[in-house]
């Protein structure tokens, strides 16, 4: 038998690199993401008309460029995010996924995206990067992780993407869409991670189209699991969103057309 001193310090060598290779990888998932995404073109706000945004109970209110929300320190997510969604964003770019990462201005720091690792639900978006394809800074603003909530993956996937869907057929049947989304927030939820991000039992979306004048509105309240029930199955007025979640929606429209357009359920202006 020969013995090969050098094979063997080559083994060696190997191995400390293949190590170190291993460290470093587990340092960069778990310690590294970028502070924050720039926008070379910033426009520097929204363009949502005030009386389409509903009333802010924790009192953050923030402002991307594409969307607006209203962030919930107590359970470590937003209690709303709001947008438009214009026939012209309906584009098919393909988009690398970015990091999901804390968003630089939610003062009290939004929720680590690991909270969410091994707790079994995804990190569920609430402005969809699907509909903000239309740039590459707009999409990476939908992996703020105020923009997220814990979402079970069939629901996520089944549901709520079936609802996106119809809201994107409805942006380019009608060219302009709002929308406002979110968890209902309420005490006893389940909780996630070192930073006891909640878990929505229900997530609710209202959409409306029109004038200020003549606005239609639809709303949804769904359980957070998969269904095959149609879409219409879970609309509801947005007064009931209103009584769960303790918000106030169009609250910039005057009393008696709020007071209107909230009471009921109405489907004639809208194409299922």
């Amino acid at each position: 038998m020969v013995y090969r001193k050098g094979s063997n310090r080559n083994k060696t060598l190997y191995t400390v690199l293949l190590i170190i290779c291993i460290v470093g990888f587990w340092l960069f998932e778990n310690f590294y993401t970028p502070d924050s995404y720039s926008d070379p073109q910033s426009n520097n706000g929204s363009t949502v008309a005030d009386y389409l945004l509903p009333g802010s109970t924790s009192g953050q209110l923030v402002v991307h460029e594409h969307f607006m929300l209203s962030y919930n320190e107590s359970y470590e997510q937003a209690e709303w995010v709001g947008y438009s969604l214009k026939k012209e964003h309906m584009t098919y770019d393909d988009r690398k996924r970015p990091y999901f990462i804390e968003d630089p201005k939610v003062k009290t720091k939004s929720a680590d995206w690991r909270n969410y690792r091994g707790s079994g639900y995804d990190r569920g978006h609430l402005c969809p990067a699907g509909d903000r394809r239309f740039s590459e800074y707009a999409y990476n603003e939908t992996f703020y992780t105020s923009n997220i909530s814990p979402q079970d993956r069939d629901f996520n996937a089944g549901l709520w993407n079936r609802l996106e869907m119809q809201v994107r057929r409805w942006a380019k049947r009608y060219n302009e869409v709002f929308v406002v989304t979110g968890g209902v927030l309420e005490q006893g939820l389940e909780e996630i991670g070192e930073e006891d991000v909640a878990v929505p039992r229900h997530f609710y979306k209202i959409v409306a189209k029109g004038s200020k004048a003549n606005l239609q509105v639809v709303g949804f309240l769904m359980e957070g699991k998969e269904s095959a029930k149609s879409l219409k199955t879970f609309l509801v007025p947005v007064d009931k969103i209103e009584e769960l979640t303790g918000l106030d929606f169009f609250q910039g429209l005057p009393d008696a057309l709020e007071n209107s357009i909230e009471a009921k359920v109405s489907t004639s202006a809208w194409d299922f």
